[in-house]
C-alpha cells in the first residue's frame, strides 16, 4: 500500500477548467472490474496540489486509489465531506455511437462512460474547491473531498476510508451521484444473495442425474412470484428482485451438478434484511442453499432538515426553479460511510437520472458548470 501525503503550498491559484478535466478523465477507462483509478486518482490529485489544496493519493491495492482532499477550517464545526468516485460501470456489449472513451462534445453534451456517473461530479467538486481555495476564506469546519475507487461494486474504496477512521470526521455529507440537480434524500438498501443448487452429475449415455439449472429455474419461478410486503415509502417504488448473474455446468453433454444465482433486492429502509433472506430462504427448494454476500444499508435524510433545506435554497438561486425531492434505487459510497451516523445527507449530481450504465451516456455540460457554483455555494453557506 501507497500513501502519499501532500500539503497546501499556499501557491497562486491554478485555473482549473473542469469540463477540459472531465475530458481527460472520461478518455481514461475506469470500468470496475477491474478500475484501475490509479491513473485518474494521480490526476486529481496533481489538479488539488494546483489548487493550493491539501491532498493525499492512497493506494490501497494494486492499481485501485483513494484521493483525500482538505481544505481545512478553525474546528469549530464538524466537516463537510464532498463525495465521488473515480470508477464506472463496464462499457458492455451495445454498439456506442460515439466511443466510450471520447470525452467528445456534441450540442452541449459531454460524452463517454462514467460522464454522468460520476466524473461530472468529481470535476465540479474540484473546481468548487479551488475556487474557496483560491477566495482564502476560513471556514468554521473542513471541506473534505473524498474521492473512491472500487464504488460501483463493491465500494472498495469508502471501506478503506472506514478503514481509517475518516468516518469519525463527518458532519454533513453532499455527494455528486447523477440526479439532474435535484435533490435526493433517500437511497433504497441493496441486499445481495447468493442462491446455490446442488445436483447430482450425470451423462446422456447413461444415468441422467439431477440437474441442478432445473432445480434453480424452478427456485426462480418462486422467487419472481415473493411479494415483500414492505410499507410504502413517499419518495421510492416498491421492492425489486432481479437475477444479476448465473453459473453452472461444465460441459453440454454433461448433467451440472451445480448451479449458482446472484440476486440483487433493493429495499426501502427500515425493513429487516434478515428477514427477506429468511422468505428467500423459505420458498428455495431441499437443494438449494441461500448466503448472504453483501447488504448496503439505505440512507435516508428528511425534507424538512436544515442541510436539504440549505441545498434546496441553493439549488433554485442558480437553476432559477425549486428542485425536486427525490428517491432511488441506487447505493452510493454514503452507504458506508454514513453507517450508523446521524449526519445531514443529500445527493446533488449534475449527471442524468437513468443513464448510468448506458451505451451513449453523456452529461449537460451546463450542469457540470451549475453544479460547480452549487457546490461551492453549499460549503460556503454550511461552513461559514
Amino acid at each position: 500500500m501507497a500513501i502519499e501525503h501532500t500539503q497546501e503550498t499556499g501557491s497562486s491559484r491554478h485555473p482549473f477548467d473542469p469540463i477540459r478535466f472531465l475530458q481527460q478523465i472520461v478518455a481514461i477507462d475506469s470500468c470496475d472490474p477491474p478500475g484501475s483509478e490509479i491513473e485518474i486518482a494521480k490526476l486529481v490529485q496533481t489538479e488539488l496540489l494546483a489548487c493550493g489544496i491539501e491532498a493525499e493519493l492512497d493506494e490501497f491495492l494494486p492499481g485501485r486509489a483513494n484521493v483525500l482532499g482538505r481544505i481545512r477550517g478553525r474546528g469549530e464545526k464538524p466537516a463537510l465531506f464532498l463525495s465521488s468516485h473515480m470508477d464506472t460501470v463496464p462499457v458492455g456489449t451495445v454498439p456506442w455511437r460515439r466511443h466510450p472513451f471520447s470525452g467528445e462534445i456534441a450540442q452541449g453534451r459531454l460524452y463517454g462512460r462514467g460522464s454522468t456517473d460520476m466524473k461530472c461530479a468529481l470535476a465540479a467538486m474540484i473546481a468548487a474547491a479551488g475556487n474557496l481555495a483560491d477566495k482564502g476564506q476560513t471556514l468554521k469546519g473542513d471541506l473534505i473531498l473524498a474521492f473512491t475507487a472500487g464504488e460501483s461494486a463493491n465500494l472498495l474504496g469508502a471501506r478503506r476510508f472506514v478503514e481509517r477512521g475518516l468516518k469519525d470526521e463527518i458532519g454533513a455529507f453532499l455527494c455528486g451521484e447523477p440526479s439532474d440537480l435535484d435533490i435526493v434524500i433517500v437511497e433504497k438498501a441493496a441486499l445481495w444473495l447468493r442462491a446455490t443448487a446442488t445436483g447430482r452429475m450425470g451423462h446422456v449415455s447413461g444415468e441422467a442425474g439431477i440437474n441442478a439449472i432445473d432445480t434453480i429455474l424452478s427456485f426462480l419461478t418462486r422467487l419472481y412470484s415473493l411479494e415483500l410486503d414492505c410499507p410504502p415509502h413517499p419518495l421510492l417504488d416498491s421492492p425489486t428482485i432481479r437475477v444479476g448473474r448465473i453459473e453452472g455446468g461444465s460441459a453440454v453433454n454433461l448433467t451440472p451438478d451445480c448451479c449458482s444465482v446472484d440476486i440483487d433486492i433493493r429495499l426501502p429502509p427500515g425493513v429487516d434484511h434478515l428477514a427477506v433472506a429468511k422468505r428467500v430462504e423459505n420458498i428455495a427448494p431441499e437443494d438449494v442453499a441461500i448466503s448472504i454476500l453483501d447488504f448496503k444499508p439505505a440512507v435516508e435524510s428528511f425534507p424538512d432538515d436544515s442541510f436539504v433545506k440549505l441545498c434546496s435554497d441553493v439549488c433554485t438561486r442558480h437553476r432559477m426553479r425549486k428542485p425536486e425531492i427525490k428517491g432511488v434505487s441506487y447505493y452510493s459510497d454514503g452507504t458506508v460511510l454514513l453507517e450508523g451516523l446521524s449526519v445531514p445527507f443529500a445527493i446533488i449530481g449534475p449527471g442524468d437520472l437513468g443513464l448510468s450504465g448506458q451505451p451513449d451516456e453523456s452529461v449537460s455540460i451546463e450542469n457540470v458548470l451549475k453544479a460547480v457554483d452549487i457546490y461551492q455555494d453549499v460549503a460556503t453557506a454550511w461552513l461559514s
